[in-house]
């Protein structure tokens, strides 16, 4: 049996724009992406710490330290730049996947350098 679980997240990013008239997707730093293996394409779940909404969509590669975080399309409506956002990807593992996968968490710190990487321990 597969069961979805946290492959990795970015922790309190701060959105750098806001675009309702970009191509849909969030735009991410590509050293973010790096740093916990998430890919261009990639479907995440967006939780915004300011208003609670919470929206799925997909990552965009954004240029090496820019420290952007852009969301695009009509998920640009909920947001606004200043608003720290919890970026969450999963993927589907089997047990035997599962007890052998470390998440990578980026905390970010509000000007969106990296406070720390981390990695969560799974609880068995």
């Amino acid at each position: 049996m597969l069961r979805k679980v946290l492959h990795s997240k970015i922790h309190m990013a701060t959105t750098t724009a806001a675009r309702p008239d970009y191509v849909g997707s969030i735009t991410i730093d590509a050293d973010f992406l790096a740093q916990i293996g998430l890919r261009v394409n990639d479907a995440v779940l967006v939780a915004n710490c300011r208003s609670g909404a919470r929206f799925e969509t997909y990552v965009f590669r954004g240029e090496p330290g820019s420290k952007k975080i852009e969301v695009n399309g009509a998920a640009a409506h909920h947001v606004e730049p200043g608003d720290r956002l919890i970026i969450l990807h999963f993927a589907l593992m089997d047990d035997a996947e599962y007890r052998e996968h470390r998440p990578k968490v980026l905390i970010m710190n509000e000007d969106n350098t990296v406070a720390e990487l981390m990695r969560y321990e799974p609880s068995v």
